[in-house]
């Protein structure tokens, strides 16, 4: 039997004699050079998508830095790397006296330090020789929990819409039969490897091949993600292997560097954590990659990121730029238990807001450079929602970036309800198609003296019952307690096997506590009065 391995990606400190100096972003106070010229640096589809969603065709954002500025610090700096148009700054090698002498320039707003940062790129992988009939299942589960066929029956593969994908390299995208497809019409629009600073991306990290596929990837006649007709930018932006503090900063010129090539969409399956932030850093504001991902947004891009790996480990939460705001983030679930995976990244962002966005299955079959896997991580939950969104978009091209990530949120399956493990749940294709929600009660709050009890109605309370009548087995019930100022206090699924789902005592309450409860399409809240005298709290 073919043997699991843990791939984990070390992001090392390089140690050549160019790179032995500390590594810092500089940030300019001004843009005093105002020429640009929009349709010569834009691709056409970037000014159209503007257009359409009604954004300025550039700001300040877009115009160069300023070459003097850059000039000036060139000749302080022990040597300068990436400039960033939307962030006006430039990345830099300097000892600490001449960054001293660099924050003394009229020119210069502010000096950060950019340590080493933790890539985000650890998965259980298998190869496969051959497929058994799980691993069949496997492939097919995974476009159908969100409702693939649905967007079939309509000939929505994603047509129209250009993703850009951020990894650590693509081998074999250029000879696999699983991107014959691309190949062949020529999907594949543009490439650029931030790390080598050279067009070619099919060599290096095989993740990337893996993602890609997650997308848009066929094996046979069946599809491996959801978006076989879109178009697509390749960057590799991630060092598998040894670091040289340059991850975040490839982010960011990917993320510009898309946007001039008219992304529609962003698929990251990347993420920063503790070697360079603190949990109190994740508030979508701190990290360089959050707020180059707000900017993407606000140029009309939908980024879609993943949640991270780190849910059994000391990090835990949600990795940046997952923690933006405006970043669509995917959380994992287990195909054999519809539930949160044991290792998907928890929210919420050190600010409150609630992370992940939405969930998809993290155990996934995918292309490798040379054949096919099955590997586990957020990195897959990740552009199988990215495909999907592509298909929304196809079928929607009136809405904009955010009104595609708000009815994404609520097309899944547990929406309105959330917690810090699935979010909304996992996008459902039907919403799109017309389907309705079928919002028919499946329990009730009973309460008995002094307890609070969730009971299943009759009609849901077998699944061998359900089964006959049609309805979907999936037995989870989630459920999530608030506090009387809307802070979750406590979440869980639990399996529905019996009849009586939860059982409380209202002294573990407190006044205003409010329990929130989902089951099979329906979701409904109990608030504890005051009137009950609560003693003691949930545990």
């Amino acid at each position: 039997m073919t043997g699991r391995f843990v791939l984990f990606v070390l992001l090392m400190m390089a140690t050549t004699p160019a790179l032995s100096q500390q590594k810092y972003w500089v940030t300019f106070t001004n843009k005093p050079d105002t020429s640009f010229d929009p349709p010569g640096y834009f691709d056409e589809r970037a000014i159209a998508q503007r257009r359409q969603q009604q954004i300025p065709i550039y700001n300040s954002c877009d115009i160069p830095v300023s070459g003097s500025y850059i000039s000036l610090v060139r000749t302080i700096a022990d040597s300068v790397s990436y400039t960033s148009r939307w962030l006006n700054g430039i990345a830099v090698y300097a000892s600490a006296a001449a960054v001293d002498e660099i924050k003394k320039l009229s020119c210069v707003a502010g000096v950060e330090t950019m340590n080493n940062p933790s890539l985000m790129l650890s998965e259980n992988e298998k190869n496969l020789f051959s497929f058994s009939k799980k691993e069949e299942a496997l492939l097919k589960y995974q476009t159908d929990r969100l409702q693939e066929k649905k967007f079939k029956e309509k000939k929505i593969d994603g047509t129209g819409i250009r993703i850009a994908v951020f990894d650590a390299g693509f081998p074999g995208v250029d000879r696999h039969p699983a991107f014959e497809h691309l190949r062949k019409n020529k999907r594949i629009i543009a490439t650029y490897d931030f790390v080598g600073r050279k067009e070619f991306v099919y060599n290096h990290h095989p993740h990337g091949t893996m993602v890609l596929s997650c997308i848009a990837g066929l094996r046979d006649s069946v599809n491996c993600g959801m978006a076989t007709g879109a178009e697509f930018l390749l960057a590799r932006t991630e060092m598998a292997g040894r670091e040289n503090f340059s991850e975040e900063e490839n982010w960011l010129a990917a993320a510009e560097w898309a946007d001039q090539h008219g992304a529609n969409i962003i698929s990251s399956s990347l993420g920063y954590t503790n070697e360079r932030y603190f949990n109190s850093d994740m508030n979508g504001k701190t990290s360089l990659v959050a707020r180059a991902a707000a900017i993407a947004a606000s140029k009309g891009i939908l980024v879609i990121n993943a949640a991270g790996n780190e849910g059994l480990g000391s990090w835990h939460f949600v990795d940046t730029p997952g923690d933006a705001d405006s970043v669509l983030t995917v959380g994992g679930t287990d195909p054999f238990t519809d539930a949160h995976i044991y290792f998907s990244s928890f929210g919420p962002t050190s600010d409150g807001r609630m992370k992940p966005n939405v969930s998809s299955p993290a155990d996934v079959i995918a292309a490798n450079a040379n054949g096919w896997s099955e590997v586990e991580g957020t990195s897959f939950s990740t552009p199988l929602v990215a495909g999907f969104a592509a298909c929304v978009w196809q079928l929607s091209r009136r809405l904009t970036n955010m009104e595609v990530f708000h009815e994404i949120e609520k097309s899944s399956h547990l929406y309105p309800y959330f917690d810090y493990a699935h979010g909304y749940g996992i996008p459902q294709a039907g919403y799109f198609t017309g389907e309705k929600k079928i919002n028919e009660p499946t329990f009730d709050f009973v309460i008995v003296n002094n307890d609070l009890k969730v009971i299943l109605r009759e009609r849901f309370s077998q699944a061998g019952t359900e089964e006959f009548l049609g309805y979907d087995t999936r037995r989870n019930l989630y459920y999530r307690i608030d506090d009387k100022n809307g802070v979750v206090r406590y979440y869980a699924a639990e399996l529905a096997g019996e009849k009586e789902v939860l059982h409380y005592y209202i002294s573990q309450f407190k006044p205003g506590d409010k329990i929130s409860v989902s089951f099979e399409g329906y979701t409904s809240s109990y608030t504890i009065t005051g009137n009950e005298n609560p003693e003691g709290e949930i545990k």
